[in-house]
């Protein structure tokens, strides 16, 4: 059986949100009632013919190919390729996804890719979006260089189920602290430091200022020139006196976390 369809066809309890990972920061999110959104799908090699200086090469199997994604809300951070992919947004311009989400330089992509402008929707820090049983809000997230100053993080939840915190790519800022007001359950952030996103210290510095249930790193995985071993970020948790439960997630394998 085909990813896909095995998350079509996985069952989700009320009160439970379930997420599989595809590397990168990409995931699936589905609720109780079957709705599925994703979060900066990266599901081709486009990145590789970027720099010839940087192996921008993907070291994550597609798990999923594009031209077989099958999600009702499509959502993007912001604009760099590894999360706003145009090769994985091009072959969902023609299926039946209800909305494609982000910043306005996304939905520039999104447009450019033959997205139909009714289903694009543009979204900033503390913008709220919502579909069907899902509903998102827009938190804060520093750039990490100028070539997009629309960066973002989201904060997910479904009907009255976890929270969800996605801090995106971002440099460190003590105004990340800000979406701990959102009270999230769980928090998804960048550890790797390479291209001025978070390092694992400073994301459990974020951590501690939020203080969600569960962190969970992401971002360390995709490329040979950009990696970390999570168990720095797990370390510097404790080091850190954080309390909070620490959750590595394998690729394409559901987590499902119950309130």
């Amino acid at each position: 059986m085909d990813s896909m369809r095995q998350i079509r066809e996985f069952r989700v309890e009320k009160g439970a949100v379930a997420m599989w990972w595809f590397g990168q920061n990409g995931y699936i999110f589905k609720s109780p009632e079957g709705t599925l959104v994703s979060v900066d799908l990266y599901l081709t090699d486009s990145c590789a013919t970027l720099s010839t200086e940087i192996d921008l090469r993907r070291a994550v199997p597609v798990l999923v190919p594009p031209e077989k994604l099958d999600v009702d809300i499509f959502t993007c951070t912001h604009n760099h390729q590894d999360h706003t992919d145009p090769y994985t947004i091009r072959a969902l311009r023609h299926k039946d996804t209800m909305n494609f989400v982000g910043p306005m330089p996304t939905c520039d992509v999104y447009a450019a890719e033959g997205v139909e402008q009714n289903r694009i929707v543009r979204v900033w820090p503390k913008s709220e979006y919502e579909a069907r049983d899902f509903r998102m809000v827009g938190t804060f997230a520093l750039p990490t260089d100028d070539t997009d100053l629309n960066h973002m993080g989201f904060v997910f939840q479904f009907a009255h189920g976890p929270k969800i915190y996605i801090t995106g790519d971002t440099d460190f800022h003590e105004l990340l602290g800000a979406a701990g007001k959102h009270e999230p359950d769980i928090m998804i952030t960048c550890i790797n430091g390479g291209f001025n996103n978070l390092s694992h210290w400073e994301a459990a510095q974020v951590v501690g200022m939020v203080k969600p249930k569960v962190a969970v790193p992401c971002h360390y995985d995709m490329f040979a020139d950009n990696r970390i071993d999570p168990k720095q970020f797990r370390s510097a948790l404790a080091m850190q006196g954080v309390k909070v439960g620490y959750q590595e997630l394998t690729h394409g394998a559901p987590f499902v976390y119950s309130r």
